[in-house]
Parts: structure tokens; sequence; C-alpha cells
């Protein structure tokens, strides 16, 4: 009978570019080091301060939601990890539903019935979720209409719809410095990543430490750089407290149920489902291990209750994310108790606003520098997923659309969007779940040319 060791050694064998396996266990400091790397990487603060300045809550509130936030990011990532999908996927909330967050939001009146008809529509969507995968129907989809040109061609849109927003919104666009200090700001981070890297397959063992700190190394590089170009500020954290309660259920905030708010929002898990599909399948492909039925099934609950649980912290959807597939193929490192470890230090952050404002004071040209790259390394896994197809003339159109789709949805100026039936904005905000729908109808129409 076949030893862990052994079964280990030989998935090492057959993944080389991975240098610890998803089940192959680390140290508590190993893992903790690792861990804080992923969140470091992750813009978990940005999507609940977005939310909090289009609603318009007051500060108090603002850092009520952010701290919820973290603490759904983090108990999901370890559900997700440890107890469902059992794959190292984290967790974090989602861009797409903040157009039918707001809508929601004001159509119910503003205020605190606004924001309970928000929380409310999220925990009637989770439990529907749930369901979908204690079902198994999402799974029957999956298999059915997702084979590896489109789950290839999924992956590689996720990376391509990211970049423009990793090179408009963090680095040229970025708050608190200048464009040129932005730009050189992102050089050096992603300078000091590559290094990293490279150093780490040269020396093998040796620089084995760089490769798999590339990410936190190339952030505090920048941050530091930062500091000497004089637009690192530091003041939020000085200001911010060790630890302060985050929000009580039906104490800070209450649950309302309206039917339209609900159909919104069940429209917004559908195409949230979409997208997080392209993250399994970018996971799945950088640690070489197809994604099983029960796998699938199972992810689909961890979504919900993720959902869920984020609901009732009074929070957003959270769902997995696309960015950490590119760190494990930077770093290598697969580890589920790496990702533990991320769950454990967002719930951390969740309770100390101190901790939180840290992480949130990295400049964003920093985290853009490293947060490209990452992007280029998700849509090459997707290239890397269809390499063994055969691309004839139907191929082409079904890969060659979805890119061009993305590109045109992420680039389409925001007036224009608005402008559309509200149906249509939540399915066009979502670049990636559009393409994913495209590609999947147009591999089910488009005739096979022999």
């Amino acid at each position: 009978m076949e030893t862990q060791n052994n079964k280990l050694a030989k998935d090492k064998i057959n993944t080389p570019h991975l240098t610890v396996l998803p089940d192959e266990k680390l140290s508590f400091g190993q893992s903790a080091l690792l861990g804080l790397q992923h969140v470091m990487a992750m813009d978990v603060y940005v999507v609940p301060f977005l939310i909090a300045m289009l609603i318009g809550l007051q500060s108090g509130q603002a850092t009520a939601l952010i701290q919820s936030t973290f603490i759904a990011a983090g108990i999901a990532t370890i559900v997700q990890t440890y107890f469902c999908m059992k794959l190292p996927i984290a967790q974090g909330p989602s861009y797409v539903p903040l157009g039918a967050i707001v809508g929601i939001y004001v159509a119910s009146g503003g205020g605190e019935l606004g924001w309970s008809s928000v929380l409310g529509a999220s925990l009637i969507g989770a439990i529907l979720v749930i369901i979908l995968g204690f079902t198994g129907v999402f799974n029957k989809i999956v298999k059915t209409f997702i084979p590896p040109v489109v789950g290839g061609t999924i992956i590689f849109v996720v990376g391509l719809s990211l970049m423009p927003v990793g090179l408009s919104d963090n680095i040229y666009k970025g708050a608190g410095a200048t464009i040129n200090q932005n730009i050189y700001l992102a050089l050096i981070s992603a300078i000091v990543l590559i290094i990293c890297v490279m150093l780490g397959s040269f020396f093998r063992k040796k620089g084995r430490v760089f490769r798999i700190t590339s990410v936190i190394i190339a952030l505090i590089a920048g941050s530091v750089a930062a500091k000497f170009m004089g637009v690192l500020d530091l003041s939020a954290v000085s200001q911010a407290k060790w630890f302060s309660m985050p929000q009580i259920p039906f104490a800070d905030f209450s649950f309302t149920f309206n039917i339209s708010a609900i159909i919104t929002m069940v429209i917004i898990y559908i195409v949230l489902m979409a997208e997080t599909t392209g993250t399994w399948f970018a996971v799945s492909n950088v640690i070489d291990k197809p994604l099983t039925d029960k796998q699938i099934n199972r992810g689909v609950i961890g979504e919900g209750i993720g959902c869920f649980i984020a609901s009732l912290l009074g929070s957003t959807p959270v769902t997995g994310y696309s960015t950490n597939a590119g760190v494990i193929s930077i770093t290598g490192i697969a580890s589920r108790r790496v990702f533990v470890a991320a769950g454990a230090w967002f719930v951390l952050f969740g309770f100390s606003g101190k901790l939180a404002a840290l992480i949130s004071a990295i400049p964003s040209a920093v985290i853009g520098g490293v947060f490209v790259i990452v992007c280029g390394i998700i849509a090459i896994s997707g290239l890397q997923v269809m390499k063994n197809e055969r691309i004839d003339e139907k191929e082409m159109y079904v890969i060659a659309v979805p890119m061009i789709l993305t590109l045109a949805l992420t680039l389409l100026p925001d007036d224009f969007l608005y402008s559309l039936p509200t149906t249509v904005q939540y399915l066009f905000g979502s670049p990636v779940a559009t393409a994913a729908i495209v590609a999947i109808v147009l591999n089910k129409l488009l005739p096979s040319i022999k």
C-alpha cells in the first residue's frame, strides 16, 4: 500500500514547478509567513471601501464594514480550503455585486432599511447556492458545457480582464502619488518579484527562500521605495486601534427580505458562480490536479457557506480570488496550510484596526506591479490548458470572440454601461462571466469542421 510520503514524492515529480504540494505539511511559522504573503497580495479592503464611499457610510460604519469583510474572507477561506473544496483557494469580496448592492440600497430607501435589504437578499442567494451544490446541478452544468477549450479560454480571460484594472486603477490612477511615481513603484515591485523568482530557479535549494517569499519581498521593497519618495502614508495606522469588536447581527444591523432585491441578488450569484469557476480551473491547472465531481459540488457548497457567513457578519458576498492562482505559480507554494493561515490572518485583521490599516497603507501602485505579473501568469495557465487540444476554425472563434469581448467590456465607458437595462449592467459588469457564457454558447452552436 502506497504511503503518504511516497505519494507526495510522486506528486512532486509530476509537478516540478511546485515547491510545496497542496497536502504537504509546513511548520506553523512557515505557514504564517507564507499565508501573510497571500493576504498582502489581495486587495480585500478595496471593495468594502468602495461600497462605503458609493452609499455614503460614515467613518465608523465604513470601518465596521471593512472589519466584517476581513473576518468573512478569513472564515470563508478556511471553510473552502480545509473543509469543502480542499484546494488552495482564498476567498475575498467580489467587485461583481457592487452595482447591484448600490441599486438595492437606493431602491429600498437607503439607510438601515436599504442595507438590511442588501443583506437579506445576499442571505437568500447564498442559501440557493448551497442547494445548487448539494443537488449537484452546478457540477452537471460544468461537465456538459465546459470542455478543455472552453475551460482554458475562461482561465485566459480571467487574467486578461484583470490586466487593464491593475494597470489603470492601481498604477496609472493610483491615489497618493503622481503617475511617474506610480510607474516607478510598480516597476520596482515587479522587477524585485521577477529577480526573486529567477534566483529561486537558478539556485534551486539555496535560492528556494527567494522564490517562496517573492511576493512579500516585492511588496516590502516597493513600500520602502514609496517611503523614500514620500508617498507612503502611515498616519491611519498610528490612529487605528489595536483591537475593536466587529458588527453584531440584529444589534448593529438586521435583515429585510424584499422579492425584487432577492431576484436581483440571485442573478448576481449566478454571474459570480460563472466567474469563480474560472478561478477553480486556474488553481486546478497550476497544481496539476483535475477537478473531480465531488470537489466541484463541495466547492459550490463552500462558496454558498462563505457568502452566507458574510451576510450574517453584515458584509457582502465573498468568492474565490483568481490572483492567488498566479501567486501559487510564482512562488510554487500550494500548501493548504498556508491558505488556512491566510484565513487566520484575515480574521486577525478583522479584529485589529491597526493591522488592517497597515495592509491598506501599501501604495496601490506597489500592489499593481505584482498584480499585473500575476495576471499574466493566470492568462498563460489558460493557454497551457489548451496546449494539447486541436485548434480548428471553430475553436479559434470560441477562443477569440471571448477574448475580444473581455477587453471590450473591461474598457467599456461607465456612462454607457449605466445607461443599459439593470440586468444587462449586472452581466456586462463582469467581463469574465459574460465571456464565459459566450465561450460556452459558441462551443455548442458553431459546427465542428474536420
